[in-house]
């Protein structure tokens, strides 16, 4: 039960982290992927791709396939309303941080 809990609390984390990457610069899903496992992030292409794809989905990434050495790639980048979520995420997550710290 505890590692369920802590899965459903990392998946919010990881869309966050997700967000905040795709404000920086367009990235494909390998790259996510090694970037969440060098965070600690125990994450599989089963698990990111449905993430990425319901966050196309809900408007907040937009994908674009660019071909890279023969090789057909999405690549995801933040959207207006994408932008605003992260923004909003960031302040609940400094006034929650700031208050936890404390």
């Amino acid at each position: 039960m505890k590692n369920r809990i802590l899965r459903k609390m990392f998946l919010a984390f990881m869309r966050v982290h997700i967000l905040h990457h795709a404000k920086q610069e367009p990235f494909f899903g390998l790259w996510m992927i090694e970037e969440l496992q060098s965070h600690g992030y125990k994450v599989s292409a089963g698990t990111l791709y449905p993430i990425l794809h319901k966050m196309e989905q809900d408007g907040i990434l937009e994908a674009t396939e660019k071909t890279i050495e023969s090789k057909v790639r999405k690549y995801y980048s933040l959207t207006k309303d994408g932008e605003e979520i992260l923004n909003e995420a960031i302040e609940k997550a400094k006034e929650l941080f700031n208050e936890i710290i404390e």
